[in-house]
């Protein structure tokens, strides 16, 4: 959920209310506190003991308020019952939650509350347990998770919201200084109080979410409540009947793909690989075109087995390799269409070190972002200090790891009023199930271009064509409505380093045209699906232009 500026986005003050005066401005006269995280409490005791607020709380909060010198009525007090459970058990009790969901308005509540020697709770102060970021940490067990499942605080929270006309809740200490205000001027507003209640909420469905999300997990069921039976398992899980995300606003952007665009990136709370995770060092600002380009970067770099790196311009590479080192890759990846790399995107694979950083520092070279898993502190130095572009350039490290544990293994794509989803189309192909289909065998030479040139061709947009020269990208046709523009596209890019290279499609030739004009470039080998009711024609055509050719029976479409 977004974060809360206190007081810049609280509505203006309601001070009426149709039905009842005090519904408007409400004095606190009694705060409950109950708050996992502590920081700031020192910001709410000081407020608390000027307004004179009755403190009410329980164990580790109750012992830090006091310690900052309020004056604190324990729970139990209110109860007449103890923490039990090992504090599994301290507030869930009618005496507090009366005190918490009777309506003012009400005399026949008030009078149960009367009856019953009940107060009212006018402030609610709690966070939760943070159930999230103990699933992250290495070794975390189930039993950690689980005893890290906050009953009371929702519970606490939902109540506290539901009942918003009569009370305030504030669920983290990024909302405090507001609660100083409210405490200063004598209570909360409506407004307010709404404004609140819809972030409680927030708070409460995502960290519901998280922890849905984990335990579908620990029960052995995919995310949505469908059974994960390896024995019946297909080649790949069936997809969730629910997937259930809780989405924080994790970086706040000038502006989406255009200017007139607001945006914003969100993130399940759980998630800190991929994008999620991005770790900015130095330079401007990342902007939403940026972060599409990154994540297409980080993706294709990904798919590369050896020291590899992607040079990125509108989400297509213009240039991507694989050598013995990330400084070699580099070199060639900017190489392969050094007009288009002026302002890309690169990222690599493996550690960015001070000779990766002195392949980007030619004259006339120019890159927008620049991504790795980490970068040493000399590549760092040189980048900020030596090309003229130093303060612009945007170096960020991006985690390794799986990021799609959250969205249920799902790759998500929205469309208007729902979302697309299906598996990532990452897991490397497998060559010992491709099938040589012309008369021609591909020299063994050609083993590893040929693999290399599908794995690039399964990350440009359809229709696609992706021409190599042993493990470097040199010419790709992206985005084309007919496959034989793309394939003309290709060649054009690659040029004469087309001759002896190979050549990869995403999906079948509808046609044998595309082949004549890879014979004139000088291709070596063709790779791809085939499934075309015309495949005999387009064999036929490559066993006339003597160009072996290979079906890999896999389909690699990305619109």
């Amino acid at each position: 959920m977004s974060q809360l500026v206190p007081n810049a986005s609280v509505p203006s003050p309601n001070t009426t209310a149709n039905h009842d005066a005090n519904v408007g401005m409400l004095p606190i006269r009694r705060a409950l506190i109950s708050v996992y995280d502590k920081a700031g409490l020192d910001k709410l005791a000081s407020a608390i003991k000027a307004a004179g607020i009755v403190a009410v709380s329980t164990g580790g909060t109750a012992r830090a308020l006091e310690g900052l010198g309020v004056s604190v009525e324990d729970v139990s007090s209110i109860t007449g019952f103890p923490e039990v459970l090992d504090g599994r058990v301290k507030t869930l009790h009618p005496n507090i939650f009366a005190g918490i969901l009777a309506r003012g308005d009400r005399e026949d509540d008030l009078e149960v509350l009367a009856q019953h020697g009940i107060n009212r709770f006018e402030l609610i102060v709690v966070n939760l347990y943070p159930f999230a970021s103990v699933i992250s940490r290495d070794g975390c067990t189930a039993d950690d998770a689980i005893e890290l499942i906050d009953i009371g605080g929702p519970s606490l929270v939902r109540a506290a919201a539901k009942n918003h006309a009569f009370s305030a809740v504030i669920t983290g200490p990024d909302q405090y200084d507001w609660a100083v205000a409210a405490m200063s001027r004598g209570g909360t507003t409506l407004a307010e109080r709404r404004l609140f209640a819809a972030r409680a909420f927030e708070r409460t469905a995502e960290y519901d979410a998280v922890i849905a999300r984990w335990m579908a997990g620990h029960a052995g069921l995919v995310a949505g409540g469908v059974p994960v039976i390896k024995e019946c398992q297909s080649e790949e899980p069936p997809l969730p009947t629910r997937v259930t995300l809780g989405l924080e606003r994790r970086m706040s952007l000038r502006y989406g793909e255009n200017p007139h665009q607001s945006a914003a990136m969100y993130a399940p709370a759980d998630t800190h690989f991929g994008l999620a995770g991005l770790k900015q060092l130095s330079g401007k600002e990342l902007s939403y075109n940026n972060l599409l380009d990154l994540d297409a970067a980080v993706r294709i770099a990904g798919l590369i087995q050896d020291p590899g790196a992607a040079v990125i311009k509108h989400t297509n590479p213009c240039g991507a390799a694989s050598a013995a080192t990330i400084h070699e890759a580099l070199e060639a990846a900017m190489a392969a269409d050094s007009i288009s790399a002026f302002g890309s995107i690169v990222a690599v694979n493996r550690l960015f070190d001070e000779s990766a950083a002195e392949c980007l520092l030619k004259p006339g070279m120019f890159v927008e972002v620049i991504a790795a898993p980490a970068f040493t502190a000399e590549a760092v130095a040189v980048l900020k200090t030596r090309p003229a572009w130093k303060a612009s350039v945007r170096l960020v490290e991006v985690p390794p790891g799986d990021p799609w544990g959250p969205t249920a293994g799902l790759e998500l794509r929205s469309v208007a009023g729902g979302m697309l989803a299906q598996r990532p189309d990452e897991t490397p192909d497998d060559p010992t199930a491709w099938q040589v289909v012309t008369s021609k065998v591909p020299a063994k030479d050609l083993t590893q271009p040929l693999d290399f040139a599908f794995t690039m061709v399964r990350r440009l947009t359809s229709n696609a064509i992706a021409i190599c020269q042993g493990t470097s990208l040199v010419g790709a046709g992206v985005g084309q409505t007919s496959r034989v523009d793309a394939v003309r596209i290709a060649l054009e890019k690659a040029g004469d380093r087309a001759r002896g290279g190979v050549l990869a499609s995403d999906a079948f030739f509808p046609f044998p045209d595309s082949i004549e004009l890879i014979k004139q470039a000088g291709i070596a080998a063709i790779i791809q699906p085939g499934g075309s009711k015309r495949d005999p024609e387009v064999i036929a055509a490559a066993n006339e232009a003597d160009i072996p050719m290979i079906f890999t029976s896999r389909r690699h479409f990305r619109h």
